[in-house]
């Protein structure tokens, strides 16, 4: 080969980080009011956990007076003892990451044809945060004044969470435009890299932010906004013990789907690194606050509503609920464990139907994938209505969760309906045909 030849073939190739043109979330307006209304929400939801419509007349009023009855005024929204709490909180969890041993994994091959490492621990870290619990429960003979705290300074903690996810995401936006070693590229996110500071923080520019070995967005994603969640649930089921003297139905049926939730994500933690939000996503504002403060504070809503107003439910609908929740487990489970047994080409998935791609990749045309193009959406959404069904419907704010992740769903869905489209080609087009449903097997 010719040195032109070798300069035309060098020009043409594809930049390693190529500038974001067509930008997500309807820009940079849609950046900002994401960024300023989420933590409004997050304040909402306290107070919307002390609705309760059950004997009112007028809907508009009772919301109203609970939201007035709950504001603890400008200077109760946060405190200090709040911020050094979940610095402590995020501290020992990074501590521990760090500490823990665990097994290493490769991620997904970036563009630069290398694989970053990951250190799955997440089984030991949730054993031992399980433990530490138990034994400050013995310790404080089931006083446990960490559950009290986190019940009576819920709002301050929220806000404590959004403060740190907006810091955290100035720190990692700034550290990618740091110079890096002499021969090395740092690689941003294909979608926030456009050169705007709004909706770059926002987006993420880096895509796998650093420091060393300590990868600061699966750590995230795994690690401090799901325990807290079901450290939170925890502690409500306290406050309602501490309260009625027992712990009612609804409460443990909550607590038992969502803490199960964390544990089996925790389990199989690896399947993360195959995400959108790891392979693709940059790590800005929208996933900082997500998976710190979203999570922990809004998926919660259920058993924070429960540990002042409990659900008395009868043996038929504890029944029903139960199986919502164990069929919608079953489909999500079974779909993404079919999968991953296709990939790695076990004798239990040689049977299933495929097209090949162009790319060299495989689409799966039967079992659970010839049903719905993400069938695994299907069974998460019907765990979610599983969550919000034990509140009864007394609070319309409780159910904002099964609202919320069915639209969070949609538009994963179609995000990645128009990557794959732009990567197959026509062969999207043929599987479409073969696989029609996008969620909801005959419905959508």
């Amino acid at each position: 080969m010719s040195s032109t030849e070798k300069s035309t073939l060098k020009a043409s190739a594809k930049p390693l980080n190529p500038k974001t043109v067509e930008l997500d979330f309807f820009g940079i307006p849609g950046a900002t009011f994401i960024s300023v209304t989420l933590p409004i929400f997050l304040n909402i939801f306290h107070f919307a956990t002390k609705v309760d419509l059950t004997n009112s007349s007028n809907y508009v009023s009772s919301i109203a007076i609970a939201f007035q009855t709950a504001w603890p005024g400008w200077s109760g929204l946060l405190n200090l003892r709040s911020v050094y709490a979940y610095l402590l909180w995020f501290g020992a969890l990074v501590v521990l990451d760090r500490v823990l041993p665990g097994k290493e994994v490769e991620g997904v091959e970036l563009r630069d044809g290398k694989k970053l490492k990951y250190k799955m621990n997440g089984r030991l870290v949730m054993i031992t945060m399980f433990v530490a619990i138990v034994s400050r429960w013995w310790i404080t003979q089931g006083a446990m004044p960490e559950f009290v705290f986190i019940y009576d300074n819920m709002l301050e903690l929220t806000n404590a969470a959004s403060l740190f996810s907006f810091l955290i995401a100035v720190y990692v936006y700034l550290v990618s435009f740091l110079p890096q070693p002499k021969g090395q590229e740092l690689i941003l996110a294909t979608g926030g890299n456009s050169g705007n500071i709004i909706f770059d923080w926002f987006i993420g520019r880096e895509l796998n932010p650093r420091i060393g070995e300590f990868d600061i967005k699966v750590f995230c994603e795994m690690r401090p906004g799901l325990l807290l969640w079901v450290v939170i649930n925890m502690a409500m089921a306290h406050h309602q013990y501490l309260a009625y003297g027992a712990v009612s139905y609804s409460m443990w049926l909550v607590l038992g789907f969502q803490v199960f939730y964390v544990i089996e994500g925790n389990w199989n933690e690896e399947g993360l690194l195959q995400m959108m939000d790891v392979t693709t996503d940059g790590f800005g504002f929208m996933l900082a606050i997500g998976d710190l403060s979203w999570v922990p504070f809004s998926y919660t809503l259920q058993a924070r509503f429960l540990a002042d107003k409990p659900v008395q439910l009868p043996t038929t609908g504890i029944m029903a609920i139960l199986v919502i929740n164990f069929v919608g487990y079953y489909i999500f489970r079974s779909a993404n464990d079919q999968k991953s047994a296709f990939k790695r080409g076990d004798d239990s998935a040689k049977s299933l139907s495929f097209i090949q791609t162009p790319t060299g990749s495989k689409l799966i045309t039967s079992g659970w994938w010839g049903r719905a193009r993400h069938i695994n959406y299907f069974g998460d959404w019907l765990m979610a209505w599983a969550w919000c069904l034990p509140t009864g419907f007394s609070n319309p704010f409780t159910y904002f969760y099964v609202v919320y992740f069915g639209i969070l769903l949609v538009h994963r869905e179609r995000r990645d309906e128009a990557k794959c489209a732009d990567k197959y080609k026509e062969t999207w087009t043929e599987y479409k045909k073969l696989v029609p449903s996008r969620i909801i097997p005959g419905l959508y």
